[in-house]
């Protein structure tokens, strides 16, 4: 289901050369932008030193002149945009370092900056699928799969549905046209799941002998 890869990538995305029959689809990667504000919670991070500055003011106020009040209210917008960079450059990081496939056959998620792995989900072990999209365009596809296969929250984070940890669904972060890359997923698992798999049975040499 997954390996780690650190070895040259015959095709950018998948460890491995396509084998016949398989073809890509789409291929894309996060918003640098809206994985910080969807993952890192980046809105609410800077929210809350606004919120403290607003603070340190009112407490200020009471005791010096406005314009001195104000000036106490910066340090903390100083922390709270050095907080937001750094989020910032994380979700670049993330962002620059993944590459999710659809092919005719599975999605793949390769990810990870410092110890990058890839992901294969052939559309026959996905249950179910879930586009949260936004007005934007931008959104996020998340896996449900099905039999025994578990993955790690934390080693898939942030390539994962939030706040699911008992059963980690795998996702398509924060891409750009969600809405078609669904469309494409769909058509493909549709297709993959209704091909008729044939498999080669060999009858007992006795039994071909008593015919």
């Amino acid at each position: 289901m997954h390996h780690d890869d650190f070895k040259f990538e015959p095709v950018p995305g998948l460890p491995e050369a396509l084998p016949e029959g398989e073809h890509i689809l789409w291929q894309g990667r996060p918003d640098s932008l809206r994985l910080a504000k969807d993952a890192w919670n980046l809105n609410w991070v800077l929210g809350y030193f606004i919120v403290l500055a607003i603070w340190r003011v009112g407490l200020s106020s009471a005791t010096y002149s406005l314009t001195e009040a104000m000036g106490h209210g910066i340090p903390f917008l100083i922390a709270g945009a050095l907080a937001g960079l750094i989020l910032y450059g994380i979700a670049v990081v993330q962002a620059r370092s993944t590459i999710y496939t659809l092919t005719n056959k599975r999605a793949a998620l390769r990810i990870g900056a410092a110890l990058t792995m890839t992901l294969n989900l052939p559309y026959v072990q996905i249950g179910n699928a879930q586009a949260k999209i936004g007005k934007s365009g931008n959104g996020t596809i998340t896996f449900e799969l099905i039999g025994d296969t578990r993955l790690s929250f934390l080693m898939t984070w942030p390539h994962v549905r939030s706040w699911h940890f008992a059963r980690t669904q795998p996702a398509f972060r924060c891409i750009p046209d969600a809405a078609r890359v669904a469309a494409i997923f769909a058509d493909a698992a549709e297709t993959r799941v209704a091909e008729p798999q044939v498999s080669r049975i060999t009858a007992p040499s006795d039994a071909i002998a008593a015919e």
